[in-house]
């Protein structure tokens, strides 16, 4: 375990995922798929820190490739033995508001997985930054069994209720496997402070 550094790490991107035991061993699958092809690409994994479930799942397919893993760990979740043990790096950190901004703090991109009300959270506070300009990495939803699809329809019907900007929608990318994150990614438009000019409809 180390102190959290201020600076961005090198090639790595931030994912949001789920600690579930018992949801379908499809998404644990896709977790690991994408653990693997982040690895084989040479980029880093910032995530929850966790050992069950999906984030368990990726981490082991980072490590079984190579890859470095970094998580971000709250100390009370140490303390109840929730933190993955071969982790490249493990930091801890106080709270879980803490947890949130390092994780983008030390990626260049934010990856979304299927999950719980802990993974919708960090994935909207990470949708609500870029749409404040507060940070321009792009988003990529991996959309396993369809299971975004009814958000990606509610944030529809907030830009066509004029909740949202039009542009907004390009704030974020859904993709329907792991394989396609890389490629998402990349092609991600650019994002700046400017879009502060649109922030509010």
């Amino acid at each position: 375990m180390t102190e959290a550094p201020e600076q961005p790490l090198e090639r790595a991107v931030c994912v949001y995922c789920a600690s579930s035991r018992t949801a379908h061993p499809e998404y644990r699958a896709a977790a690991r798929r994408l653990g693997e092809v982040l690895a084989g690409e040479g980029v880093g994994i910032v995530y929850g820190g966790g050992a069950a479930g999906s984030m368990g799942a990726l981490a082991d397919g980072a490590l079984s490739k190579g890859g470095r893993v970094v998580g971000i760990l709250p100390r009370f979740m140490a303390d109840l033995e929730w933190g993955h043990k071969g982790l490249s790096d493990l930091q801890l950190v106080e709270d879980l508001r803490t947890r949130k901004h390092m994780m983008l703090t030390l990626s260049q991109a934010a990856i979304a997985l299927p999950g719980g009300s802990g993974t919708l959270e960090e994935l909207m506070e990470a949708i609500t930054w870029k749409r404040l300009g507060l940070h321009g990495h792009p988003i990529v939803l991996v959309n396993v069994r369809g299971f975004f699809d009814p958000l990606i329809a509610l944030l529809e019907r907030c830009i066509a209720e004029r909740f949202m900007d039009q542009r907004h929608r390009a704030m974020w990318t859904v993709v329907g496997s792991a394989d396609a994150v890389v490629e998402a990614i990349r092609k991600a438009p650019p994002w700046g402070p400017d879009a502060r000019r649109f922030a509010l409809v």
